[in-house]
């Protein structure tokens, strides 16, 4: 399964706000053997938001979008989802009973707009907050809080899986540019995905479908590097 990421806001092109939401996800994602192709942060603009989900959700298995549900001026998404599929966005009587039952508010203490998601789309309960998410199609609408977002993703998380994928990890003692050719090697000779990542030691992370080409890469590599002295690992 292959997901693009869009995060929007603009506190998160100007700075203000640290990214947090894109890389829990991806996280979680990777965790169910999900290959997360794109995390692409959009400012509150709807055109914008509408040119990423459509190109997304033809290009993707599926599509997360976090960030600009609710009622206030500037939370398009829903919005920008619905115009990216054609069609319209009315209330959702089953988001207003849900709120209703669990948090308690009549729909006359509502703000208009609330509980607004696309025609035919299917919702998504905010139990950490008020406004709804939604799911249509292959577009899943998430909030921009991070407490909202991550429960409302675990209503949603059983349908996000993938093959399961095999990951070990060398050590090398040795400059990255040094191990080009060793990396090259095995890439060559082993069905895997071989990600090199610099630091006091250099950490080459192993990956593939097929858990023995894994491991035989591993074992392969592991003999043909220069592997950190005891302590320092």
């Amino acid at each position: 399964m292959r997901v693009g990421l869009v995060t929007i806001g603009d506190e998160l092109l100007a700075g203000e706000t640290v990214n947090t939401n894109g890389a829990w996800l991806a996280e979680q994602l990777a965790d169910r053997s999900v290959r997360v192709e794109r995390i692409v942060v959009v400012p509150d603009r709807i055109e914008d938001i509408v040119e990423v989900v459509d190109d997304y959700r033809q290009r993707y298995d599926a599509v997360i979008t976090t960030g600009g549900i609710g009622p206030t001026h500037d939370d398009i998404t829903m919005r920008a989802v619905a115009d990216a599929f054609d069609v319209g966005v009315t209330e959702s009587q089953e988001a207003i009973e849900w709120i209703e039952t669990h948090h308690g508010y009549a729909r006359e203490d509502l703000t208009d707009g609330t509980a607004h998601i696309p025609d035919g789309a299917r919702m998504i309960p905010n139990s950490e907050g008020v406004a709804p998410g939604c799911v249509l199609a292959n577009v899943y609408v998430l909030p921009g809080v991070p407490e909202e977002m991550k429960a409302m993703f675990g209503e949603v998380s059983d349908e996000f899986s993938g093959e399961t994928i095999h990951v070990e990890t060398v050590l090398a003692a040795e400059p990255e540019s040094a191990l080009l050719d060793r990396i090259e090697a095995a890439g060559d000779r082993f069905e895997v995905t071989i990600g090199s990542y610099p630091g006091e030691n250099v950490r080459l992370k192993l990956s593939g479908s097929d858990a023995g080409e894994v491991s035989g890469a591993a074992e392969w590599l592991q003999s043909r590097v220069d592997s950190p002295a005891e302590g320092s690992r």
